[in-house]
Order: C-alpha cells, then structure tokens, then sequence
C-alpha cells in the first residue's frame, strides 16, 4: 500500500504533470471519458512519462483523488505541484491542465478557477497563460 502525500512529501516533476491534469479533470467533480482518454494519450505520447508503467497513471491518481478529497485539497495539491516542479516544466504542467480542461470542449468554471489558482502558484506570465490556454481550446474545437 502506497503512502498518501502529505504537504511534507515531494511528489517528482512526473507525478506532479499528472496531478495537475487530474486535478482539473476531477475539480467540477465529474471526469468525463474525454479527459481520461486525453490524459491516457498524453501520458502515453509525450517524453516526460517514457517508460511509466500502465499502473502507475492509475496509482497517482488514486492518490491525487485522497489529498483532493480532503479539505483545502485542492490547495495542497497545488503546493505540491509548485514544490515538485523545476521552472522549465512549469509552463508543461499548465499546458497540460489547459489541454484536459479543453478536451471536452466545456471548461467549468471549477476547471478555470483551478487553472487560475495552478497558473498563480506556477508564476505562469498572463500572457502565456492566455496563449496556452487559447491553443488548447482551439485543437479541440471541431469544425
């Protein structure tokens, strides 16, 4: 059994990119199948998860989903995304959030608040905030 992160535990610069994306899947409290298949792809597709195991996805976020739980949770797991993140995956980790939020093609307003909440803790520019969030809602966008 796998120990719960606690505000003391660091989390690597792989689990938190999966926290982030989980974390706003799961803020309006429903993850539809276009966020899990989303995030399935990218963790499959993008450099920084070669050779994570299949399990591995689920595990974290399992263990995301116990600190988001619990109260302030969503606080706590941004502390422990900014903690476990060197600068140059910072604007990674926002970019993928963005991109789970868009992939359904309704961000809530829980997913904005939370990609609000991750950009300030992260230090991501207003701007860049913007363009990455653009992007990600216009390769989702159909015809």
């Amino acid at each position: 059994m796998q120990a719960e992160p606690t505000t003391t535990s660091k989390l690597s610069p792989q689990e938190a990119l999966i926290y982030a994306m989980v974390t706003v899947a799961a803020v309006d409290r429903t993850i539809t199948e276009q966020e899990i298949a989303r995030i399935n792809t990218m963790v499959k597709e993008l450099p920084a998860f070669r050779g994570m195991e299949d399990a591995w996805l689920s595990r974290e976020a399992q263990d995301c989903g116990r600190i988001l739980s619990k109260p302030n949770g969503v606080h706590k797991v941004v502390r422990l995304i900014v903690e476990a993140l060197p600068s140059e995956l910072r604007e990674t980790a926002f970019a993928l959030a963005a991109e789970v939020a868009a992939s359904d093609l309704a961000i809530e307003n829980d997913e904005r608040d939370f990609l609000t909440l991750l950009a300030t803790g992260l230090q991501i520019d207003g701007l860049v905030r913007a363009a990455l969030e653009r992007t990600a809602h216009a390769r989702h966008r159909h015809g």
